[in-house]
């Protein structure tokens, strides 16, 4: 197998650890001896092995003048576990190859340069783009101390998301929610508005469709962004497994918050006014909890404050071929917008994928890429 395909295995190993692995990076390692994988391994849940470890484990006496091909730099400090490049170092490693540095402060480039002062000769930088796109989460959280925000919502060939009666079940197919339910087992949490929670009911919860299952099943956190305090009690959201919070402004009503905490919910006033929640500080707030993805899911207003004010990194637009019309029939994205053209908000890194007669329009907004750490 090429040293090629051996970091493509590493990634794909990366890709397992997505859904479970946060707030660590989903990281992906593969030990090879004379041509041969003799370890693999993929990043546990907060708490267990990473990576590395469970790869090394798994090779055994066999990593002893083997190469090792990692997709993030490996850690070099004492957290939850201790440091991967002491087991390396001690597991006998001659060679490394690692597809992302790491940009947590603590790390960016120090796990290199003890590889490297150790005499295990270090390659850096093979797949990064691939090792970026799938902690392109991680690598937002580390920079900003913000989670990385995907705005998903599916319309008509007209661009409604509703009709002018609030009907939207369903717009999009069968194999296209399925899609969304496997999303849904990736991210942190899952977000809306108040208006969507009382008009569709909807549960927010990971189901199925190919999900992880069984001890690697987990729940997004639910945040409902209410301005005026309307939030039912009796929604689905509260009798679902896992966590929800409820975001307030003042004034609130103290009987009504001390109801929800008794059923578990976690409520937060934050600053706001005229009915409106500040979307800014609800993601500051989440943050500080550990929630790196954010998956927007309505409604319009909601969606369209987060476009007004750049919170968003990444679109997921469902198109299914009917036409909804109608003046008063609801839009996907609300807000102020765009004044021309010129202005309009424009995607890079496009990808199209189809679900049966339904496709999917998937892309970044452009960001800068400061605050990335570099291994030069």
């Amino acid at each position: 197998m090429p040293s090629a395909d051996h970091m493509e295995c590493a990634l794909s190993l990366a890709r397992l650890a997505n859904g479970y692995s946060s707030p660590n990076p989903a990281v992906g390692a593969v030990v090879v001896k004379d041509g041969q994988v003799v370890g693999m391994g993929y990043t546990q849940p907060v708490g267990g092995a990473h990576a590395e470890v469970v790869a090394l484990a798994q090779a055994g006496e066999r990593a002893r003048g083997a190469a090792l091909y990692v997709t993030l730099e490996p850690c070099c400090h004492f957290g939850r576990t201790p440091p991967c490049t002491r087991l390396i170092i001690d597991a006998g490693i001659t060679e490394t190859h690692v597809a992302l540095v790491d940009p947590n402060p603590i790390v960016c480039g120090a796990g290199v340069a003890e590889l490297n002062a150790a005499g295990i000769k270090t390659y850096v930088g093979a797949h990064e783009a691939d090792a970026r796109e799938i902690n392109e989460a991680y690598l937002k959280y580390m920079a900003t101390g913000l989670p990385f925000v995907i705005a998903k919502f599916a319309m008509s060939l007209d661009g409604k998301i509703a009709t002018k009666t609030g009907d939207s079940h369903w717009i999009s197919n069968e194999q296209a929610r399925c899609y969304v339910h496997g999303i849904r087992h990736t991210v942190d949490a899952i977000m809306i508005g108040v208006n969507t929670l009382i008009t569709d009911d909807p549960k927010l919860t990971a189901r199925g469709c190919g999900g992880k299952s069984g001890s690697m099943a987990r729940q997004p956190l639910r945040v409902i962004v209410d301005g005026t305090g309307r939030t039912p009690p009796e929604a689905k959201v509260f009798s679902q497994p896992g966590r929800t919070l409820v975001a307030w402004t003042e004034p609130v009503n103290e009987e009504k918050k001390r109801q929800f905490e008794d059923m578990g919910v976690e409520v937060v006033v934050l600053p706001g006014g005229s009915g409106l929640v500040k979307l800014d500080d609800v993601l500051r707030t989440i943050a500080e909890r550990q929630i790196s993805t954010v998956l927007l899911e309505g409604g319009s207003e909601l969606l369209g404050y987060a476009f007004d004010h750049d919170l968003v990194d990444k679109v997921l637009a469902f198109i299914a071929p009917m036409i909804i019309g109608g003046a008063e029939g609801r839009t996907a994205v609300g807000g102020v917008g765009a004044q021309t053209i010129g202005e309009a908000l424009p995607l890079e890194r496009v990808d199209v994928k189809r679900f049966a007669d339904n496709v999917l329009v998937s892309g970044y907004v452009k960001k800068s890429a400061a605050g990335l750490c570099s291994a030069a």
